[in-house]
């Protein structure tokens, strides 16, 4: 394929890019720009494998065969896991894939250093740079994946002096980046960039480690930022102009979408991508007793909603865990048909991953226009006579609010309790996902109703 054709090509593709993004911008377009991803992206690749078979130094047919056995590893492995992994599995899926860009950029960044064809100044300080930023993606999305999978624990790491071991890992990593650029000759031009990649590891390992759980959602969302960066620095160290381009529009988009989830939750920005940097050693919530819980049936909260008015669904984490989304939506329009104002109340970081409640919803065709967000329907609470919480906890906490040393303190949250009849659908009464202990379930107003969400929600259509 002549470069002017790729050129074409890429240019056709990263207008598809962009148009894609608009269109994930809303529901009602997300398919739209989910295709026009995919379509970019055959086209980036078609063109990309083209350039590269007609510039190939082994011959079209090595290269042809090398690359056609690597797509097909590749996809045999997609399409494995697409099939099989659940949509609880999906927030890990993601930070395992943000795992392999970071990892491929750094093997980039050393292949590209041992290709003499590129060794001037300017070259070498962007491997430099492409293999920090992918070094620390790499291990930094292990650990998200590690807590996402209860691999590991959702509580954050406190070494002593992190903040400092952090400083002395980043001025390190400069010097060998200085190191790296002054000093390319083999082999301590290598060892200079294999120290470049470990303190990168460190690094991502030890910062992400130092973020709690209830913040998780944010630093899937800053990896897949970081991600980005480390494909823009592949793209660098490549001279592939696309891959600049689409790593550019992953990592800036990933940034505002942390930053403003982060607004959401009342968080710095700064602090949660420094692994928390600046809030001491958190918080730790107090040992107190909040008293007795409250059970009820299915065919009590049956009663509660065939006399309700109004009726707030609140969504977490358990609910796609139960696969409840489908019954839920059934529970919604068999009360709407009767009258019953029914509204879905999301908090930002709803689940484990930006939108996943929202995905849930639409999955199982709840409309639009009831699904809102937090700041939408936390003035309407005072109003509402009964409020359906399931399997949410962290998001509906009013520790946030009322303990300031609570582990989640500062986080806007839920307001649910306001309402007249609060319903919490849960399996026990253990903590949420960030280890806190939720005195909404112990409230006057409150009851609980435990067991499978799916099941008990099907209970009630039937009471209904």
């Amino acid at each position: 394929m002549l470069p002017s054709l790729v050129q074409t090509a890429y240019i056709i593709a990263a207008v598809l890019f962009v148009l894609a993004l608009a269109g994930l911008s809303r529901h009602e377009t997300a398919k739209l720009g989910n295709a026009a991803g995919m379509v970019g992206m055959v086209i980036a690749i078609a063109a990309t494998v083209a350039e590269a078979l007609r510039s190939a130094e082994r011959g079209p047919v090595v290269t042809g065969v090398l690359i056609l056995v690597a797509v097909l590893i590749g996809a045999t492995i997609g399409l494995w896991r697409s099939r099989t992994v659940e949509m609880t599995g999906m927030p890990q899926l993601i930070a395992m894939l943000h795992s392999f860009v970071g990892l491929a950029a750094v093997l980039v960044g050393v292949g590209s250093f041992l290709d003499t064809a590129h060794s001037d100044l300017a070259h070498r300080i962007e491997v430099a740079i492409g293999v920090l930023i992918g070094a620390y993606t790499f291990t930094g999305s292990l650990v998200a994946f590690a807590k996402l999978s209860g691999r590991m624990k959702s509580k954050a790491l406190m070494l002593p002096g992190r903040h400092v071991l952090n400083l002395l890992a980043l001025i390190a990593a400069i010097g060998c980046t200085v190191w790296f650029a002054l000093a390319p000759q083999f082999p301590f031009g290598l060892i200079a960039l294999l120290a470049i990649a470990l303190l990168g590891f460190a690094l991502g390992w030890h910062m992400v480690a130092s973020i709690g759980g209830g913040d998780m959602p944010v630093v899937v969302s800053m990896l897949n930022s970081y991600s980005g960066w480390a494909a823009a620095a592949a793209g660098f160290m490549l001279g592939n102009d696309l891959l600049i381009i689409t790593g550019a529009l992953v990592g800036s988009s990933g940034a505002i979408l942390s930053y403003l989830m982060c607004q959401g939750m009342n968080r710095s920005f700064v602090s949660v991508i420094l692994g928390g940097f600046g809030e001491g050693t958190g918080g730790v919530q107090e040992d107190r007793d909040y008293g007795e819980y409250r059970e009820t049936s299915a065919p009590e909260v049956a009663g509660l909603l065939e006399r309700a008015r109004t009726v707030v669904i609140t969504p977490g984490y358990g609910m796609a865990v139960a696969k409840a989304q489908g019954p839920v939506a059934q529970l919604t329009q068999l009360l709407r048909d009767r009258g019953v104002s029914v509204r879905f109340g999301i908090h930002p970081v709803a689940g484990r991953l930006p939108g996943h409640m929202n995905v849930l919803l639409a999955e199982a065709k709840v409309p639009y226009d009831i699904v809102l967000e937090m700041d939408e329907v936390n003035d309407d609470f005072a109003d509402t006579d009964v409020v359906l919480v399931i399997g949410a906890n962290d998001t509906v906490n009013p520790a946030a609010l009322e303990e300031p040393h609570s582990p989640i303190a500062g986080m806007p949250v839920l307001e649910v309790w306001h309402a007249r009849e609060v319903i919490v659908f849960k399996r026990s009464m253990a903590a949420g996902y960030a280890g806190v202990q939720n005195p909404l379930f112990f409230r006057d107003n409150t009851r609980m109703l435990f067991g499978d969400a799916r099941e008990r929600v099907q209970d009630i259509i039937k009471a209904l």
